[in-house]
């Protein structure tokens, strides 16, 4: 199998994680998933394979190498993002792309006027979506690449490894990917996240990550005796969103700018909801962030009155920066097996998190690598086979260089 027709065989099964069940995995169509996987870890002959009750698979590469070698991880996870259907994707592959619009269906086009990172990729043979569904690159690319790595390495036994292991986890997309991942049952020293984007990328910074679900709980009269009663709440809640900066939103904020996202708004004059989350690099700028929502909602009560606004903020999480740092040799050894892979490797910030900055403040150093999908979690989202593969021989390289360094 290559690894085209691998990844084309796992974004065909609808793997949507849900933040509203309150359980783990978040979807029984993750298991349903998990298992499949599990099944063919065993039929590829990786050993240990293990599918916990909460749907966290777990496998191990033996070392072929009589040097110790430290057990490195590779991690990737198995949901898709709530914001667009994962449904019955239909994808399909546009080869040698020329660089012009792309009509996905009737009235879809996927265009490089709107998306001129379709530019990079001329030549290339480019899988897309018909425009319904997210294609399920984020993270089914990081799958797909990290079980064909570990095929490739048992077929190439001249390559020289020690001990691997591989994780694969639900509901990354909801924040809570790694809060059941048993990092003394996955034994590494460290490990990589494959869950980044373009080609060449390294990430061991991220933001730090909040949500805040605010109620605002109005008084409901009838309109032509409402003078002086009347609390609408839904009027109040767009009045709570003017009072954030428009100018730190996602649209508008890039690099190192921080932001607050309404994820979501809900309601009409009795009740309403609102879902943000909050996001900073720097620590201090993210508690001041925090503070900020805060008092937006006391402003609130103290113009409509006590209670009329609630608010929850809970820190989802941190910036993997300074856990990562102390070990910088595992930055080196990622750096230079994209090199023999033949890219250039660029290290940036995520605008976003990965399971891997949970996981190293669970003691498991673990920074991100590109899978190759961009335009995740939406319709227009594409993934170049070339990328694939790349990702796949940069895994192969870690552990080959982990192996002659370590």
């Amino acid at each position: 199998m290559t690894i085209t027709q691998r990844f084309l065989k796992y974004v065909s099964y609808d793997t949507q994680s849900s933040e509203e069940t309150g359980v783990t995995p978040s979807t029984e169509k993750q298991r349903d998933f998990a298992q499949i996987l599990k099944e063919e870890l065993i039929s590829e002959g990786l050993e240990d394979v293990e599918l916990d009750e909460l749907g966290y698979l777990y496998a191990t590469l033996p070392s072929n190498t009589s040097k110790v070698v430290p057990t490195i991880g590779f991690i990737a996870h198995m949901d898709t993002s709530p914001d667009a259907s994962g449904k019955d994707v239909k994808p399909r592959i546009v080869e040698n792309y020329d660089g012009k619009d792309i009509i996905l269906s009737e009235g879809i086009v996927s265009s490089p006027s709107r998306f001129p990172e379709l530019l990079n990729h001329i030549g290339e043979d480019i899988i897309v979506t018909d425009g319904h569904t997210l294609l399920g690159a984020d993270d089914k690319a990081g799958i797909a690449e990290i079980v064909q790595a570990m095929v490739y390495l048992k077929q190439h036994p001249e390559i020289k490894h020690g001990k691997i292991r591989v994780g694969f986890n639900p509901d990354e997309e909801i924040g809570m990917g790694a809060h059941h991942f048993d990092v003394e049952k996955f034994g590494c020293e460290f490990a990589y996240t494959m869950d980044g984007s373009e080609l060449g990328e390294i990430e061991f910074e991220n933001f730090n990550a909040a949500s805040a679900k605010i109620s605002i709980n109005g008084c409901s009269v009838h309109p032509g005796y409402a003078k002086g009663k009347m609390i609408n709440a839904g009027r109040v809640a767009a009045e709570l969103v003017s009072m954030l900066p428009s100018d730190q939103t996602p649209e508008t904020t890039d690099n190192y700018e921080g932001f607050f996202h309404l994820t979501s708004i809900t309601g009409g004059c009795e009740h309403a909801s609102l879902s943000f989350i909050i996001r900073d690099h720097a620590r201090a700028l993210f508690e001041a962030r925090k503070q900020k929502m805060q008092s937006v909602v006391d402003a609130i009560n103290a113009k409509y009155g006590e209670g009329v606004a609630t608010v929850e903020i809970n820190d989802q999480y941190y910036n993997m920066r300074e856990k990562v740092e102390p070990m910088i040799y595992i930055i080196d050894i990622a750096k230079k097996a994209i090199e023999e892979a033949g890219m250039t490797p660029k290290i940036q910030a995520i605008r976003g998190g990965t399971d891997g900055a949970q996981l190293s403040f669970m003691g498991l150093p673990c920074p991100n690598i590109f899978a190759g999908g961009i335009n995740f979690h939406g319709p227009y989202e594409f993934c170049p086979v070339q990328s694939l593969e790349k990702a796949m021989m940069t895994v192969v390289n870690i552990c080959k260089i982990a192996a002659e360094t370590l």
